[in-house]
């Protein structure tokens, strides 16, 4: 004899009711993204948060870089006013004229903007090239752009500070037959440049040189290196 089936244990009531019970995902499931990996949107807006933040610190270097190389150029002044040789003049009461006509006092002038513009270049971009190693474009902007205006600032400053331009009414505050100072001048303007093509090509040889480098790319057809 055979016990007669109830609904629980019919096998096709069991399906029908697994069927209407709930509904089976269509489809294959969703990929999830692995433990500890962070959505792509996520890391972009980090990744260029970090890149506006390093902005703003080079900015900042640059401005600061800027800054001091512009106070430098007082000093360059002042120096030029202590060393450039002067040139005397002499008047005779109706003209005033070079008291060595083959002095070469106005040429030593511009040698030593010149040289004294070379080694403030030099100097201003190792320190500058200590301060940060990592450069940046706009830290050689500054640089640049800084000395150029430093150069000028002492230029004028030395010329201010130097004798008078006036030579007529200083000849006759001194005298018929007294020896006095010219103007000093810088005859040779491209002198000027001679501060920031220093600092340039100093700056350029010591990035070259001990500046960080990028990791080189590796080989798609090279073989694997070996794992110690």
């Amino acid at each position: 004899m055979t016990a007669p089936l109830t609904p629980q244990d019919d096998p096709s009531a069991s399906a029908a009711s697994a069927g209407s019970s709930g509904s089976a995902p269509s489809g294959p499931p969703e990929p999830q993204p692995a433990e500890g990996q962070e959505p792509s949107a996520e890391r972009d807006a980090q990744a260029a948060a970090a890149r506006a933040e390093e902005l703003r610190a080079e900015l900042r270097d640059a401005a600061v870089v800027f800054a001091a190389v512009v106070v430098c150029g007082v000093l360059l002044g002042l120096l030029w006013v202590w060393l450039a040789p002067r040139v005397p003049l002499i008047s005779d009461g109706k003209a005033v004229y070079l008291r060595n006509t083959e002095g070469e006092q106005a040429i030593g002038a511009d040698g030593w903007f010149a040289l004294l513009g070379l080694a403030f270049g030099a100097v201003g971009a190792a320190v500058v090239f200590l301060f940060r190693r990592a450069g940046g474009i706009p830290l050689v902007v500054a640089l640049a752009v800084g000395s150029l205006l430093a150069s000028l600032i002492g230029w004028r400053l030395g010329v201010w500070l130097g004798p008078t331009a006036d030579v007529v009414a200083h000849a006759k505050a001194v005298g018929k037959g007294v020896v006095f100072d010219a103007p000093l001048k810088l005859a040779a303007k491209g002198m000027l440049l001679a501060w920031p093509l220093a600092a340039m090509a100093v700056h350029l040889g010591l990035t070259a040189l001990f500046g960080p480098r990028d990791p080189e790319p590796l080989d798609a057809f090279s073989p694997p290196r070996p794992v110690a």
